[in-house]
């Protein structure tokens, strides 16, 4: 959806390594915002995302308008099922159901081979696997590593609304997840005590409101009564009015690329 960061670079460098050519799409879709004012206030700077594109090496970008990519309006949806109906499907109703609307459009009128998409959208990614699998879409679908910067904060389009002593604030998220992984390897298999101990590291930054924080089945989002592979533990936190969402996902071979940022 623009506003491009190095998270958006790893995306494109690595089809661009992997692949024979590449198509970026760029599309702020209404669709998945349940608040007016969230899509309002989304950062966009087209003619920067394009400069990335090319520099990045992307053979094609697919900037459609709103018109041309709904013509009759939002008079169809899909439904993302079970998999959309917890942590950010709590958050943000119908969310999920505009990510696999807009999702399929765009590989069904691109007809790529394969997609990349990022660990952080954890649970976009597993909605779009489903949607593929659920609508026979001849694709491969990529999973490309969170991106951080050096003191952990994942990178956001969102970060860009907040100021310094805010990301500062939001680099307790993954120092919370951090101590929760910490806990697993050490033999803690309750997902409540993990919990308890990530949220304890993020309630250690007084700016942070946790929105949620859970540990669900990797695959299937499905609740854990014991905490074992593969497993994500995911978190929301709203700093200065902006949501941020992290995660850390354990499972021999679900993140397909790693990389570090450049």
């Amino acid at each position: 959806m623009g506003a491009l960061h190095d998270g958006h670079i790893a995306l494109l460098r690595a089809a661009r390594d992997r692949e024979r050519s590449v198509v970026a799409t760029l599309f702020v879709n209404r669709a998945q915002f349940d608040d007016p004012n969230d899509f309002a206030a989304y950062p966009r700077d087209e003619k920067f995302d394009l400069n990335v594109f090319e520099e990045c090496g992307v053979d094609v970008v697919f900037v459609p308008n709103e018109d041309e990519l709904y013509p009759n309006g939002l008079s169809s949806r899909i439904d993302a099922g079970p998999v959309a109906h917890g942590l950010e499907g709590v958050r943000r109703p119908g969310h999920f159901d505009g990510v696999a609307m807009v999702v399929a459009k765009l590989l069904y009128l691109t007809k790529p081979t394969c997609a990349y998409f990022g660990q952080k959208d954890w649970q976009q990614t597993r909605v779009i696997a489903q949607m593929v699998n659920d609508l026979d879409v001849e694709v491969d679908l990529v999973t490309v590593s969170t991106v951080r910067d050096a003191n952990g904060l994942a990178l956001s389009s969102r970060n860009a609304l907040l100021v310094c002593n805010e990301l500062e604030a939001g680099r307790s998220l993954f120092r919370g997840l951090s101590s929760a992984c910490d806990a697993w390897v050490q033999g803690e298999r309750s997902p409540r005590t993990l919990l308890t101990v990530m949220r304890a590291e993020v309630a250690m930054e007084p700016m942070v409101t946790v929105v949620y924080a859970d540990v669900r089945h990797a695959l299937t989002l499905a609740k854990m009564e014991s905490v074992n592979v593969p497993f994500v533990i995911a978190i929301a936190a709203e700093i200065g009015g902006v949501c941020l969402i992290d995660n850390v996902v354990v499972g021999d071979g679900l993140i397909d690329v790693e990389l570090d940022p450049r």
